[in-house]
């Protein structure tokens, strides 16, 4: 894409009233647009960003048996009032239509997901099934300070399973624990599980993938020689102590964000609903019921606050809008803007995404707004390149700087 044509233009300074590093640069940087306190728009920029991390879960997902539907949004109070929720659930956003009717805008789908199983769910023979989606929640959060790490509408990725048995949901609760690893690692994260209560969703322990950050709203203690990690509040150590678990090392303090959590909903939700299937002597039995989030959107502002720095947004390869920045330092016309032309369409055929800077502004001015970007490599395109065919390759991250050749720069990318 040429920067000369995209719809969005970078900001100088931060927009009043963020208070979140995340919100700050992202607005800054044209990737979201403010509404409201809480509830952001995704312009190009950002949704290419949310569209890579969403891809990258749902492969994830798939690849351990997850089948993607698409749930309502507008949901009936009747469900919400057979679970208990409509009086209970705190956060839940209520509408009453011109015909007088209830509603409810989803903060999580329980309450539509189980009837849906209930459908189709009639024997053993049918489960384990996991179902997943990727799409909007809303909820009446009071204070959504957090830029798009907490917002009242925001992008999740939830998923719902039934099983026969409270072993066969521990099994799957493995499996899906690894695909969660996976995901952070693909998004260049690293988490920490964490028990915690289930609070609104069960009175079961449940599960918190924790990513390490001082932009997060809870405090950890884990260790680093095994996988020992919990809640501040909740934890029977404090930073220092020897880890309860190995025996290896002391146990350290971090701030976190949660960044994807597990539910044992165990019966809760098919005993509200009469949910019930046919087990090998025909008796009927209540399912188990597990459930499991990742906040997309969530997740991109985690991405920036964690790797953020004084310059702009720095992301990981695999969840930037563009893989190549091209900055041409020359005027429309002349040889410099006529070589970075001839490169911008080498790279568009051989499949690279690349973000072209052609516009006519001074060169501080794209090395700046190229560093707000934060896209991982940007390729300069000065006289030198032009005379000579050699360019300057910059990594966002590092900031370090490599001279390569026509040829072999265009052999980097397509090897990638």
């Amino acid at each position: 894409m040429r920067q000369s044509k995209l719809f969005t233009k970078t900001r100088r300074e931060a927009p009043a009233g963020e208070v979140a590093k995340n919100a700050q640069l992202l607005v800054r940087a044209g990737y979201i647009h403010k509404e409201m306190a809480g509830v952001y728009s995704y312009l190009p920029l950002g949704r290419r960003v949310l569209t890579r991390i969403e891809n990258i879960v749902r492969e994830e997902m798939d690849a351990i048996g997850g089948q993607e539907i698409r749930m309502a949004t507008l949901h009936p109070s009747e469900n919400w009032k057979t679970t208990g929720g409509w009086d209970g659930v705190d956060v839940l956003f209520k509408i009453q239509s011109r015909t007088e009717k209830e509603y409810a805008l989803g903060q999580s789908e329980e309450e539509i997901v189980t009837p849906i199983a209930q459908e189709f769910v009639t024997s053993y023979k049918d489960l384990p099934v996991a179902l997943y989606q990727i799409g909007q929640k809303y909820r009446d959060e009071l204070r959504a300070k957090s830029g798009i790490m907490r917002g009242r509408e925001f992008g999740m990725k939830d998923m719902y399973s039934f099983h026969q048995t409270q072993e066969d949901f521990e099994r799957f609760y493995q499996i899906v624990k690894d695909a969660y690893f996976r995901i952070y690692k693909r998004c260049g994260l690293t988490a920490k599980v964490t028990e915690a209560s289930g609070g609104n969703f069960s009175e079961k322990i449940s599960y918190e993938f924790m990513v390490l950050t001082d932009a997060g709203e809870d405090d950890i203690v884990f260790c680093n020689a095994c996988e020992f990690c919990a809640n501040a509040e909740v934890a029977q150590v404090k930073a220092g102590d020897v880890c309860p678990r190995c025996g290896k090392e002391n146990v350290q303090a971090a701030r976190a964000v949660e960044a994807g959590n597990v539910f044992d909903l165990g019966q809760k939700y098919p005993k509200a609903f009469g949910f019930t299937y046919k087990d090998k002597e025909g008796k009927a039995q209540t399912p188990i019921m597990g459930c499991y989030g990742i906040g997309t959107t969530r997740l991109m502002g985690t991405l920036v606050e964690v790797f953020a720095d004084e310059k702009g947004i720095v992301w990981p390869e695999n969840v930037a809008p563009f893989a190549v920045h091209l900055v041409s330092l020359g005027q429309s016309g002349d040889e410099v803007a006529k070589t970075a032309d001839a490169l911008y369409e080498d790279l568009t055929k051989a499949g690279v995404e690349v973000l072209y800077d052609d516009r006519d502004v001074r060169a501080g001015e794209k090395f700046a707004e190229s560093d707000l970007l934060g896209i991982p490599q940007r390729i300069v395109v000065g006289k030198d390149a032009a005379t000579t065919g050699v360019f300057e390759v910059v990594s966002r991250a590092t900031g370090v700087a490599t001279n390569m050749p026509r040829a072999e720069l265009l052999a980097s990318y397509i090897k990638k």
